[in-house]
């Protein structure tokens, strides 16, 4: 890309462990010089991002490389947007849906550590704004230039890190095939791939050899179309659900999204196109139906037992890999904190058009006591 001089965006666990270590010595063997920003936290604010825009715009920085998972990631697409020479746009000016008034920036590679986010080829960026609300940037300009799947960087990912990020693809490939406004034959071929592939393999990456580096590839590739898929196709009440339950509980997004998961599948399962949907997406489960109940002509009956089925499985899924599947279990008092996240999910109004059946705050209210 012609870069001379390029920032790398990551956190200071990612540093920790060492992983940047080889791509920085192979980018300064080719003559690039590094400067590296690691001051990135999850569900990162604001403030992280206009920081890193300063030191990247002081560095003289002419390339942006985002490393680790979806935050950094987030982070170095903006970085690449308001550190560019002719940019004058603010930050506060983006939120929303192409809302860029340039369509030039830095050249951006995206390295992800982890099998989940998708933000490698997404166009989307999420932070939290005053306290802990959570705003996106979507824009075609912040949809990276390169996007390079390493297996050997996930190995060292904690078993519930590793799970909790598999399930938060799985959803992306779910709420896109279902996605109510842009749904369309593209992100329907990506979601399917991803999630066979993501079904296939999580367990074996999380219970399994830690150093099948085939399924762990495999989960980077099912993640990875997954995000193509959502980014053609948003996604819908899972994420809008869970992001407050992230900004307020400080609850690590995967985990949220699969406290959310079962939920609204039981709520939007009620809907019969949302019903039909699923069970077309259920035999692409690893090991939770036969091939022969994929067939168009089943009956209803055998619909319902697909999506029940499915159901069943994000129910289970979690248990199997260790995580915590209640809302109690991660802070969330049922007196005190429901009613706060109804309100703050409501707010999702990027999000919750996109569900194949309306959320209402008494259905909101209703998923959540469930989920507790």
């Amino acid at each position: 890309m012609g870069c001379k001089r390029a920032m790398m965006v990551t956190d200071k666990g990612v540093r920790k462990m060492g992983l940047l270590e080889e791509g920085i010595a192979s980018l300064r063997t080719s003559g690039v010089d590094m400067t590296i920003f690691d001051d990135v936290t999850n569900d990162p604010p604001e403030e992280t991002v206009k920081i890193a825009v300063s030191h990247a715009i002081n560095a003289g920085v002419d390339c942006v490389v985002g490393f680790g998972g979806g935050s950094p990631m987030d982070v170095a697409k903006l970085v690449a947007y308001l550190a560019h020479k002719h940019d004058h746009q603010s930050l506060d000016s983006l939120y929303g849906v192409a809302n860029a008034t340039k369509s030039e920036r830095l050249p951006l590679v995206q390295i992800p550590t982890t099998a989940g986010t998708g933000s490698e080829v997404t166009p989307i960026s999420i932070l939290t704004t005053g306290e802990n609300e959570k705003k996106g940037v979507v824009d075609p300009v912040l949809l990276p230039d390169w996007a390079i799947l390493d297996p050997v960087l996930t190995v060292s990912l904690p078993p519930k890190v590793t799970a909790a990020t598999g399930i938060d693809a799985m959803v992306h490939a779910i709420e896109a095939y279902t996605s109510r406004l842009k749904k369309n034959e593209v992100s329907d071929g990506f979601a399917k791939m991803a999630l066979r592939l993501l079904s296939e393999n999580i367990h074996k990456v999380v219970t399994g050899d830690n150093g099948d580096l085939e399924a762990r590839l495999a989960m980077l590739k099912g993640s990875l179309y997954a995000g193509i898929a959502f980014a053609n196709a948003p996604v819908a009440a899972v994420h809008a659900l869970a992001y407050p339950i992230g900004s307020h509980f400080h609850v690590p997004h995967g985990l949220s999204n699969s406290l959310m998961l079962p939920h609204v599948l039981k709520f939007n399962a009620k809907d019969p196109a949302a019903k039909a949907m699923y069970a077309e997406l259920a035999p692409l489960i690893g090991g939770l139906l036969s091939n022969s109940s994929s067939s168009s002509s089943s009956s209803s009956s055998s619909s319902s037992e697909k999506v029940e089925n499915m159901i069943a499985y994000y129910q289970s899924l979690p248990l199997e890999l260790g995580l915590e599947t209640q809302l109690r279990q991660v802070g969330v008092n049922q007196d005190d904190d429901i009613e706060l996240l109804v309100t703050e999910a409501m707010k999702q109004t990027r999000l919750l058009p996109n569900n194949p059946r309306q959320v209402l705050p008494d259905d909101a209210r209703r998923i959540y006591e469930e989920a507790y």
